[in-house]
């Protein structure tokens, strides 16, 4: 392995491999991460094209050391560590916008782009990429997760949005699976095969992005209810009445009161009821938005949920009445519909900064169909209450899909197991609902055996044929997936 770093640094220069202690931890473990590994990488290396990362590649593969890409690090279950040690391979240089084409609305960009600097570079087109996963997340880790986040119930997941992609295969060989249009009937559709498959099939090194429409307005709107399972019901009456949202997101009273105490200023310059509350996005026209809005209020009217705020409030659309026993509060400005939907993507940092000294986050998620929803949901909550541990449910109810997190200390090995137990039965309890042990997060390290459980041998047997054709050294991430 450290024949192959230096002779990476014969190729590249010495200034792109690094051997330092530090970085190798930083590259190696995640605090993020529900599943660390022990080991570590020899060295990180920092490509900046195509024909660097095929060189890497050529070495590695001749050597049969394992190869691992390495995006933002924000990824929750162990994706990007390093179980076979082996060479990292950071793509933080490879962070330019190759070309935009405004008239096609797509745009081709190499793996470390930032999505969040994506969309403010080409903010003036009136185009944006739609995916909303972390706000530290880099194209090439989103594609390598089919990421989505709080815009999926409107746009989808990554795999909708690629439309093409450069990889650099496990021996060096560089292919691209398909041209530019936005539709093909042109062999096998190789491009939803990389997506997904958290680098263990090659490494994404350019992504031609399909980009959307800026809306031409928004609006957001929260209501509290009086339990989780009101919640999820109300949600999945939305989500069957047609009315077009642009996201539709779930906190419980746990977060919302993790909101009060740990929210940034704008978050906490409101006092938010202390309940389950759905946070709701609206998205089109002008028109359109009013239309829906008052739909969705009728709509929530028949599910009685409690109105959110200061006590007694009682607000309509940007200070329009929606009529005796609204239910909905909704922004009346441009800044605090900014600020209610802070406070939904604030969720995570705000429960991370309230961490007792020593303490870790497990965070996990599954999808259930959709008229699954409120049973999960409540179900969820209900055995991670019962573990004696903080515990809180959040998540993209829109398409089925919630996250659990729970703080507990890894030190104390009773509160580790008892979590893993509690874990397993959720992802058990949606299997039984039809549904997936990972509706965003991948599978990494920490759910390879709950893939299996969820596809079966036969499946499982398939995808390893897959990647013995394209990797039979076996050395793109390995131990990520399937053994």
């Amino acid at each position: 392995m450290l024949r192959a770093a230096q002779e990476i640094a014969g190729v590249l220069g010495e200034d792109a491999v690094t051997y330092d202690a530090d970085v190798l931890e930083h590259h190696g473990h995640s605090d993020w991460s529900t599943s660390n590994s022990p080991g570590r990488a020899v060295a990180v290396v920092y490509p900046r094209s195509t024909e660097d990362v095929s060189a890497i590649a050529r070495i590695c593969n001749r050597r049969n050391v394992p190869m691992v890409p390495f995006g933002a690090g924000s990824s929750v279950e162990g994706n990007f560590s390093q179980p076979h040690s082996g060479i990292c391979i950071d793509f933080a240089h490879m962070d330019k916008i190759i070309a935009f084409h405004p008239d096609d609305m797509d745009v081709v960009v190499q793996p470390g782009v930032n999505w969040v600097d994506l969309n403010s570079h080409i903010a003036s087109s009136g185009l944006f990429a739609p995916m909303d996963p972390s706000p530290t997340a880099t194209v090439g880790g989103m594609v390598s997760t089919n990421c989505s986040g709080t815009n999926a119930f409107r746009y989808g997941t990554m795999k909708d949005w690629v439309l093409n992609l450069t990889v650099v295969l496990a021996d060096g060989t560089v292919i691209k699976t398909r041209r530019r249009p936005r539709k093909t009937s042109a062999g096998y559709n190789l491009t939803s095969l990389f997506v997904g498959a958290e680098g263990t099939l090659g490494i994404v090194t350019e992504v031609t992005l399909k980009l959307a429409p800026i809306p031409e307005d928004t609006d957001v709107a929260v209501a509290a209810f009086p339990t989780i399972r009101a919640a999820a019901a109300a949600a999945a009456a939305l989500i069957r009445s047609g009315i077009p949202l642009a996201a539709l997101e779930i906190m419980d009273e746990r977060q919302m009161a993790i909101l009060n105490a740990n929210g940034s200023p704008a978050v906490r310059s409101r006092r938010w009821a202390e309940q389950p509350t759905l946070f709701i996005k609206f998205s089109g026209t002008t028109d359109a938005v009013r239309s829906d809005a008052a739909r969705a209020t009728s709509l929530l009217q028949q599910q009685q949920p409690h109105s959110i705020g200061d006590e007694g409030e009682r607000s309509g659309r940007k200070g329009s009445n929606v009529g005796n026993g609204a239910v909905l509060h909704f922004a009346r400005t441009k800044q605090e519909e900014h600020d209610l939907w802070a406070a939904r993507k604030e969720s995570l940092f705000a429960m991370t900064s309230m961490r007792p000294p020593g303490y870790a986050i497990w965070s996990t998620d599954v999808a259930v169909p959709i008229s699954r929803l409120a049973d999960m949901v409540d179900w969820s909550k209900a055995e991670c209450g019962r573990l004696g541990l903080f515990a809180s449910v959040v998540g993209h109810v829109g398409d089925g899909n919630f996250h659990v997190a729970m703080l507990y200390d890894p030190r104390d090995g009773e509160q580790a197991a008892a979590i893993a137990r509690c874990v397993r039965r959720m992802m058990d309890r949606a299997l039984e609902m039809d549904g997936t042990v990972s509706g965003e997060h991948a599978i990494g390290i920490g759910k390879k055996e709950c893939l299996r459980d969820e596809l079966g041998d036969q499946t499982i047997g398939v995808m390893r044929a897959l990647k013995r054709a394209v990797d039979p050294k076996w050395v793109m991430n390995p131990g990520k997936v399937f053994d």
